[in-house]
Formats: structure tokens, sequence, C-alpha cells
């Protein structure tokens, strides 16, 4: 079973979250409605998933965000704010969070985003990665951009990689590239080993940062 938290600072909209959760299968091991208690709480709990508020009182979200990654790697965020601004999107993202959804979201997207990033997968809502990479191609300059990503990495992983910056599921990739699950999960594994990284929230913010953003796939 998946443990989560949920950290928002309106009551009424977390218990509506936690009981869809705690309905679909999902188990609510805390809640919190400010950052320094969402700390104290998850230290507690060891959630898998935190579904965080960006605006939330005495600590931010982002910030929050940012010592949750350093402090425990097992715990994945998932962003859940009424902002699709580009400026929180990456902010969150370059803090260590694994996924943003909008509260427009349905209850279908926000459980399947969960499950998603429970597994470690990257997932946002549609529109709000490619602003991400956008930013962060701009931000690195055209002549990054253009140059080989990682040039010890084989033609074949570096493909998987620009898929999962583009934050699709290992099975998306897998029926995307005609692979099976555990060939994708091993070009990950070996390109997480050759660039030194831990996770696939770090293997996303690296794609990102180097401009993979794969606006030729279809």
């Amino acid at each position: 079973m998946i443990r989560v938290m949920v950290v928002d600072d309106h009551p009424m909209w977390r218990g509506a979250v936690s009981s869809d959760l705690q309905q679909a299968g999902f188990e609510v091991v805390a809640e919190a409605g400010a950052g320094d208690e969402a700390l104290r709480r998850a230290e507690a709990t060891r959630p898998d998933v935190v579904v965080l508020d960006l605006q939330i009182p005495v600590l931010g979200g982002v910030e929050v965000t940012r010592r949750l990654a350093e402090s425990d790697s097992r715990t994945r965020v998932l962003i859940l704010s009424a902002s699709a601004e580009q400026l929180d999107v990456l902010a969150a993202v370059k803090a260590g969070a694994a996924g943003y959804l909008v509260k427009s979201a349905s209850r279908e997207e926000l459980l399947d985003a969960v499950r998603r990033t429970a597994a470690g997968d990257a997932v946002f809502t549609p529109g709000l990665a490619g602003l991400v990479l956008g930013e962060f191609r701009r931000l690195s300059g055209a002549s990054r951009a253009a140059e080989p990503v990682a040039p010890q990495l084989t033609e074949r992983e570096t493909e998987v990689l620009r898929l999962v910056a583009k934050g699709l599921s290992y099975k998306d990739i897998a029926d995307r590239l005609v692979l099976s699950h555990r060939t994708v999960q091993n070009h990950v594994q070996n390109t997480l080993r050759k660039l030194q990284l831990h996770n696939r929230v770090e293997l996303v913010r690296y794609a990102l940062e180097s401009g993979l953003d794969g606006t030729d796939e279809t």
C-alpha cells in the first residue's frame, strides 16, 4: 500500500484530497497545514509520497520540498498547487519535486499522479513539462542545448532519456520503443550509473538542464 501525506493549509481541501486517496486504497499516514509541521510529520511517518501545496505558512512548499529531498530520498514530492506559473513549476522541480499537478486536475488524474510518483515517474500536468524544458533551455543557452548530452551514453540510452525527460512511465517508454519493461529499467539504471545520479527525479532534472525536450517525438 502506498503511504501518502497531504499538506495544505485549507482544512476542507486537505480533507477532501485525503478522503479521495483513502477511498482509492492509499494509506494516508499524516496531514499537515504548515511547512514546519509537514517536516516533523514526514520524519515521523516516512511517507512514500507527499502531496504538497506550494502556498503554505511557516515554510513554503519549495523549501519543504528541498528539505525533504535532502533528508530522505525515499520520499517523493508531488506538488498540488493552484498555480500553473512557470516560475513556480521551475522552482519546485529545482528543489527536487518529482511532479507538479494543478488543483484543477480531476480526481482520476490525481490518483494516477500519486501512483506514478510512488513508482518513480516524473509527473506533470499536461503542458507544464514543456514550459519547464523551455526555461531550462533558455537559461543554459542555445549553444549548450545543441551539444551532445552525454557522449558516454549509447544511442538507445539517450533515446530512453529523452522520453524520461517528457515524463513518460516505464510502460509508456517500453510501448513507444517496442522494448520490454525490464529492458527500459536496465537502460535507466545504466544511465543513472554512468551519470552518477541516484534516482529518476535527478535524471529528469539532468535531462531538463541538458535541453532534452523530445519535441520531435509523436
